[in-house]
């Protein structure tokens, strides 16, 4: 077992490591991120930037960095005579991020329909096969990593910064929307599988409207699947 996971394991954020080459400052806002969705920094708790460098081992400056990042993402907030705190995050905010990651998700899957060279392509056949396995074992471990990885492949193909720094800080919200909700069912697993080879059929064939529009309505029906938004009226089909 990793630093990391141990200290997670017994409830306190782990150090960062020396030999990680990120800067301090993204490696803590990173980390603190992560103890958000995970529930280690709970909504309202009060946020010390002093417990808080300790714990990391740095200093309180890359925290301050962080923290401010973080309040931009509305993870934390400034309140008067309280000072920094874990934001609560409802439904109904949870749901409205979550449509504006199934926008930037379909933006970046139309960008990467014309993008994506021959090697990336032919990265999805083992993403797919992973998928496959996992779903056949109803394994989420397996599922939720090459989930991460056919996101993040799209993600890079995009060549675009500033959409992948924005779904960074939106799928953040979506792992912590997870978190609280009950989840996919073994029966969801299948329509989840067809839907990331609809879209990866939608890159190959190097078609941005139907990459979009399967990426979009596949992120919308998992936040559905979740519990983060309600079905759509009946009728209604995805493309």
């Amino acid at each position: 077992m990793s630093m990391a996971a141990a200290e997670t394991a017994r409830g306190r954020i782990a150090p960062l490591a020396e030999e990680d080459t990120l800067s301090l400052g993204e490696r803590a806002y990173r980390r603190l991120r992560e103890s958000i969705v995970q529930g280690m920094l709970p909504a309202g708790r009060k946020i010390s930037e002093r417990s808080l460098a300790t714990q990391l081992g740095i200093s309180a400056q890359p925290v301050r960095e962080a923290l401010q990042r973080l309040e931009q993402d509305g993870m934390v907030i400034t309140l008067p005579r309280r000072g920094t705190v874990v934001a609560e995050m409802g439904p109904a905010q949870l749901g409205e991020l979550g449509r504006i990651r199934a926008a930037l998700e379909g933006v970046a899957a139309a960008l990467a329909a014309e993008r994506l060279d021959a090697a990336a392509l032919a990265t999805f056949t083992s993403i797919l096969a992973r998928m496959k396995a996992g779903t056949d074992a109803a394994d989420h471990d397996i599922l939720d990593e090459a989930n991460e990885e056919f996101h993040a492949l799209i993600h890079r193909a995009t060549g675009n910064l500033f959409l992948m720094r924005s779904l960074a800080s939106l799928r953040a919200y979506d792992h912590l929307g997870r978190r609280r909700a009950v989840g996919s069912t073994p029966r969801d697993l299948p329509k989840a599988l067809r839907e990331h080879q609809g879209i990866v059929a939608a890159l190959r064939r190097r078609d941005p409207a139907l990459a979009e529009a399967r990426m979009r309505a596949h992120v919308l029906r998992s936040l559905v699947t979740n519990g983060v938004l309600s079905p759509p009226p009946r009728g209604k089909r995805p493309p």
